[in-house]
C-alpha cells in the first residue's frame, strides 16, 4: 500500500497515442512530508503519516509533532495505512514520481456542499404531477406504515446533501508530470477545486 495527499486543481482532456480523448483531473501531488510512522509493535497497526501544505498559525501541539520530522506544521494530514510498499523514514519527502502511468488508485476527497436540498434532488425519488389540480409536485413520499404512528430513522427526506467523505475506486493514472508534481487520473474525484485530496494504491484492482 503506498499513497500520496494532494489538491484538485481541475478538470481537462487528454489525447492519447491512439486519438482516442480522455477526460482527466489534475492532481497536485505533493510534495509530502512523513511526520510519523507507526508499527504493529507500538501502535498496533502499520501505517505512514503524511502532510500537505504549510499551515499559517498552526498549535503548539502541531508545531511540535512536525518539529520531530524537521518540517513546518502541515494543513492537510492523514495516514495511509497497511503494509507499506517500502520502509518510510520520518522527515522523508514524498513527490509524485510515488505512481507511475497506468497504475490504479483510489481517490479520497470530500463531496460538494449543497446545502438543504428536498428529497426529489437529495434521494433521486418521483416528483408528483405537475398539473394545476395536483397538490403534490416535489414532496416527500411515503414515510411508511400507518401502524407504526411514526416515523423511523434513516427515512429518505429533505436535509443537508453533500460534503461528505466519498472514495472513488479504480481510476485509472493516466500521465505523471514529474517536475511540476502533478498526477492525471481518469475522469472524476469528488471535492470542488483547489480542495485536498488523498490518492492510494487500489485495493480491489491490481496495477498492470
Amino acid at each position: 500500500m503506498k499513497g500520496i495527499l494532494g489538491r484538485k486543481l481541475g478538470m481537462t482532456q487528454v489525447f492519447l497515442e491512439s486519438g482516442n480523448v480522455v477526460p482527466v483531473t489534475v492532481i497536485e501531488a505533493g510534495p509530502c512530508v512523513v511526520l510519523q510512522v507507526k508499527s504493529p509493535s507500538v501502535d498496533g497497526y502499520s501505517s505512514v503519516q503524511l502532510g500537505f501544505a504549510d499551515q499559517k498559525r498552526p498549535t503548539k501541539p502541531e508545531a511540535g509533532h512536525a518539529a520531530k520530522a524537521n518540517t513546518v506544521a502541515k494543513r492537510y494530514v492523514r495516514e495511509i495505512r497497511g503494509s507499506l510498499d517500502r520502509d518510510y523514514q520520518v522527515g522523508e519527502e514524498i513527490v509524485a514520481s510515488l505512481f507511475e502511468d497506468g497504475e490504479y488508485v483510489d481517490v479520497v476527497g470530500v463531496s460538494k456542499g449543497k446545502g438543504t436540498a428536498g428529497p426529489v434532488k437529495r434521494h433521486n425519488q418521483s416528483r408528483g404531477p405537475m398539473a394545476h389540480g395536483s397538490k403534490y409536485h416535489r414532496g416527500v413520499g411515503s414515510l411508511g406504515s400507518i401502524d407504526a404512528n411514526r416515523v423511523f430513522k434513516g427515512q429518505t427526506m429533505a436535509g443537508r446533501m453533500g460534503h461528505e467523505r466519498v472514495t472513488v475506486q479504480n481510476l485509472q493514472v493516466v500521465k505523471v508530470d514529474v517536475e511540476r508534481n502533478l498526477i492525471l487520473v481518469k475522469g472524476a474525484v469528488p471535492g470542488p477545486k483547489n480542495s485536498f485530496v488523498t490518492l492510494r494504491s487500489a485495493i480491489k484492482k491490481e496495477s498492470k
